[in-house]
């Protein structure tokens, strides 16, 4: 399926509404791009996502779980706090100015709480990949913020290699 056939089927996939978060502990590597890891996650139907870390030790993914036809971005960081695994809360999110709010689910990933949010509309996805920072805040205020520099190089990547599987 060529990137822009898959393109369409993600963006149409991603207007159903999106199911119970998952996260696989075991990724399969598949390249790199934008300065972003570019990975297959088997557990969620062979959906490939981007990954970064950062010196300040924050851990993201975005990425597609085909499994539920949605989008998904995760954040791991310590300021994140006591957070429940599985338990619902309310995020917000800052992309260079522009607000979104959405609910994200906890979770954690060697001992790290992070937050794990589904989405359902493909322009979102593009939103990150096309801006320079993110912002996440919950209910205390601001847990952190990221440099986007290279999200769009890194999901053309995951675009291609979601043509790889399948």
């Amino acid at each position: 399926m060529k990137a822009t056939t898959l393109a369409a089927a993600i963006a149409a996939s991603l207007t159903v509404s999106a199911g119970t978060p998952a996260l696989a502990q075991e990724l399969v590597y598949w390249g790199s791009g934008g300065g972003w890891d570019i990975l297959v996650d088997p557990t969620l139907g062979n959906g490939c996502l981007i990954q970064a870390e950062y010196q300040n030790g924050v851990l993201v993914r975005v990425g597609f779980d085909l499994n539920e036809g949605a989008g998904y971005l995760t954040a791991f960081h310590e300021n994140w706090g006591d957070i429940v695994e599985g338990e619902s809360y309310g995020v917000a999110f800052d992309l260079d100015g522009q607000s979104y709010d959405g609910v994200a689910q906890g979770i954690y990933l060697n001992d790290v709480p992070g937050a794990d949010i589904y989405f359902d509309n493909p322009d979102f996805l593009w939103d990150i990949a096309a801006r320079q920072t993110l912002t996440l805040y919950n209910e205390y205020g601001e847990v952190m913020a990221i440099d986007l520099t290279g999200t769009m190089v890194a999901l053309e990547g995951a675009m291609e290699c979601q043509d790889d599987q399948g």
